[in-house]
């Protein structure tokens, strides 16, 4: 890459991360003036570097050429998690079709830990080990297109506020492990229903969310 590539590359990792930590709120107003002083870079890469998080849908332009952090509504994310449930149940039910893998076991292992009584993981740490698990049944299952799918559904879902509510991380972790169980049993029906099962009580930790507030 050439070196306006490279600073380009590295504005839009940078400003991807801040606003999927929220670092940069929902519906937060950037400018491009603001954000190159804050990375010390010029205007032609970051403009390359918002460029492709405005087709990403992630940020938008105002009349005024700011940019607005778009929100992730309710609806989307329910949305994505009943999408989910369809598509990684099938990938969970093939998967049980085609045995573990090291990925499965390794998934296993991570989700074991986070049963133990003195792990106090913070949500991001546990964000990543719900990739991997999510990541390692849809390998397994050798479904590499709806791994990209299932890529952007959680770089969308992260975006919405609710998504980050808790940090108690063991129910996901069983959940988790009953779908490993499952594939690692050779049980196509009980691994598809046990990763349905999983996105169910994610919509009532969500919908339990939004009673409350």
């Amino acid at each position: 890459m050439t070196e306006k590539e490279t600073l380009a590359q590295q504005a839009y990792n940078a400003i991807k991360q801040k606003i999927l930590s929220q670092q940069y709120q929902p519906e937060a107003v950037l400018t491009e003036r603001g954000l190159a002083a804050e990375f010390g870079i010029s205007r032609t890469p970051l403009r390359s570097a918002i460029s492709r998080i405005e087709k990403e849908g992630v940020v938008y332009r105002l009349d005024n050429g700011a940019l607005l952090v778009r929100r992730v509504s309710v609806e989307q994310l329910l949305e994505i998690v009943q999408v989910r449930r369809i598509l990684e149940g099938a990938a969970a039910a093939r998967a049980a079709t085609k045995g573990m893998t090291k990925g499965l076991e390794a998934s296993r292992k991570a989700m074991l830990d986070c049963l133990r009584e003195d792990n106090n993981m913070a949500f991001d740490d546990f964000w990543h080990l719900d990739d991997a698990f999510h990541n390692a049944v849809i390998d397994a299952a050798g479904l590499p297109i709806l791994g990209g799918l299932v890529r952007e559904f959680r770089v969308t879902a992260r975006r919405c506020t609710i998504t980050r509510v808790h940090d108690q991380f063991s129910a996901q972790a069983k959940d988790h492990l009953g779908v490993i169980d499952a594939i690692a049993e050779g049980n196509p029906e009980k691994a598809r229903s046990a990763m349905e099962h999983h996105f169910d009580n994610v919509r009532i930790r969500f919908l339990n969310w939004l009673a409350q507030v």
